[in-house]
């Protein structure tokens, strides 16, 4: 009794009560918010303006006014050159930038001939394992005209070696590829089990990606630093924001240690948010964590360029917030996410198609996500002035209060020894899951709602047509694949994959092996096979 009335003493004290409803990370949230919620009008005064550091309100001083961010849609089915046509379609109705999405097996490391493939290829995303997959999945698309985003991780330095050969057959100059390699294996680890060697040689591939692209590639984002899939996994906003600003210090780290300068290669480290039904929690995640990379990049690693300080980021939908359960009802639960993210200040933003929850998106599907992106960006009036949510005092507080606990979760992190060690005494996992089971539990006892599914509940809801992708695809890759093995120069491949293993084996940087490779026609499946044989393969950290 004594506790339960501290604990009512200490809430009110902070202008709260009991039975306040909280967000989804469990923040409490009052009724009303007046100045003493944020300092008083010294709190106001620390509301810097769009442009100066530590970037709360945006990196740029016009954002939206000047140019509105990228519009992208995850796409890829089938084969390359399926995918080829839905890059082409999006692009004629008014896409800016390309995001690519590859099949389970091309993920994984696999070739689609590879036993463990048998009925994934396609499916999921795209089926790449040659560099001739590349080159038809950009036909007729210069690579020098456009950005594009590509979603691997394990097999990320071989898809990227595969990018480069594509840009020279087109005579399309490194120095000229825009775009993003997601390239974020530490986020596997914590969430989506999408690794293939242990956890040091994977950061060790992610470092030699980065170390290439700040030498050759200065407009390419060479990883993408992914909260999406923490989220997606079951972890709060605060949870999400902690442990990808940590992976963030680690590949800073371990850049450091290869010998980079900070300023060389942080301006091209960019960020990936998941944004979830928490309409203003969410835009309070940005918002910190714009202002928590200022403070990290500045006075933990002394970075001196201004560019450095950006947390440059692309946000998502989230795509677990999607119900099979009357799905016309997504579109609005995307719009509102959407929203979210475009007050938050995101740089580009990709929006779920009503149907990803059932199966890869109908165009028709993909054309009305595109087209909420477009609504948001020219009828609402969102983009006529900067962050107008800044001054706030509910946004505010809630983006200070988001901020202090990622903080203290960043700090237990570093006690654990960082991230890898944090990752082998399984603590990410169990942080995970225990925000998971509590969301499920809450979900259960009607705390959190889900429209249609356990509120205005609807036992006949409208089916509607989704995606297949015919059998036949993958037995057309298949033979394409055996087709390119028999065709291709024996002895260039087996010299291009033995020095891909002695450069593995020396320590030394493997992207140029790999394109090398590429050009042999090593397929993704030999070129992870022989590092394989280097680095060891890991099968997941203990259990907790």
């Amino acid at each position: 009794m004594t506790s339960k009335t501290t604990a009512h003493t200490a809430h009110a004290a902070n202008g709260l009560d009991s039975g306040d409803p909280t967000t989804i990370s469990g923040i409490p949230i009052k009724g009303l918010y007046t100045p003493d919620d944020i300092g008083g009008p010294e709190g106001l005064e620390n509301v810097v303006d769009p442009g100066r550091f530590p970037y709360v309100r945006g990196i740029h001083q016009e954002m939206y006014r000047q140019k509105v961010w990228t519009m992208r849609q995850f796409a890829g089915f089938g084969n390359a050159r399926q995918t080829n046509e839905r890059f082409k379609y999006l692009l004629e109705h008014g896409q800016t930038g390309l995001s690519t999405a590859f099949d389970l097996p091309t993920l994984m490391g696999r070739d689609s001939d590879d036993p463990l493939s048998l009925g994934e290829v396609g499916k999921c995303g795209v089926a790449i394992d040659t560099l001739d997959d590349m080159l038809v999945l950009f036909d007729g698309i210069n690579l020098g005209e456009v950005s594009t985003s590509m979603t691997i991780n394990a097999p990320a330095a071989i898809i990227l070696a595969f990018y480069i050969c594509v840009a020279r057959h087109q005579g399309v100059a490194e120095a000229d590829l825009r775009g993003t390699l997601q390239n974020d294996i530490l986020k596997e680890f914590h969430a989506q089990n999408e690794f293939v060697f242990p956890p040091e040689p994977s950061v060790k591939l992610v470092i030699d990606t980065i170390e290439y692209c700040t030498t050759h590639m200065p407009q390419w984002n060479s990883v993408s630093i992914s909260g999406y899939h923490i989220r997606e996994a079951g972890a709060t906003a605060v949870q999400e924001l902690a442990f990808t600003l940590a992976d963030g210090i680690c590949y800073t780290e371990e850049s450091l240690k290869r010998g980079l300068k900070v300023d060389e290669f942080a301006p091209r480290l960019s960020y990936f948010w998941d944004v979830h039904n928490e309409f203003f929690e969410e835009i309070a995640k940005l918002r910190a964590a714009r202002r928590m990379w200022a403070h990290i990049m500045r006075d933990r690693f002394s970075a001196q360029k201004e560019r450095s300080w950006w947390m440059r980021c692309h946000c998502q939908t989230a795509g677990v917030s999607l119900t099979e359960q009357q799905p016309m009802v997504n579109i609005i639960r995307v719009a509102f996410q959407a929203l979210a993210g475009v007050l938050g200040g995101t740089q580009s933003l990709h929006t779920n198609s009503m149907d990803e929850t059932l199966a890869l998106p109908t165009e028709q599907a993909v054309k009305i996500a595109l087209r909420t992106q477009q609504v948001i960006a020219e009828e609402t009036g969102v983009t006529r002035t900067v962050d107008p949510l800044g001054g706030s005092f509910f946004i505010e507080s809630l983006t200070n209060e988001v901020e202090k606990q990622a903080w203290e979760i960043i700090e237990q992190i570093d006690r654990l020894g960082g991230v890898v060690p944090a990752i082998e005494q399984g603590y990410f996992r169990k942080a995970i899951a225990d925000s998971s089971a509590r969301f499920g539990q809450e979900f259960d006892d009607g705390q959190r709602v889900m429209i249609g599914v356990n509120k205005y509940v609807e036992e006949n809801y409208e089916r509607i047509p989704t995606l297949k992708i015919d059998k036949a695809v993958e037995t057309e890759q298949v033979a394409r694949l055996r087709e390119i093995k028999a065709r291709r120069d024996s002895k260039r491949h087996a010299a291009a994959l033995r020095q891909l293993q002695d450069v593995a084996r020396q320590g030394g940087n493997v992207m140029p092996a790999l394109i090398e490779a590429a050009e042999a026609r090593a397929t993704v499946g030999e070129m992870m096979e022989t590092l394989k044989g280097v680095y060891g393969q890991f099968d997941g950290a203990p259990e907790f």
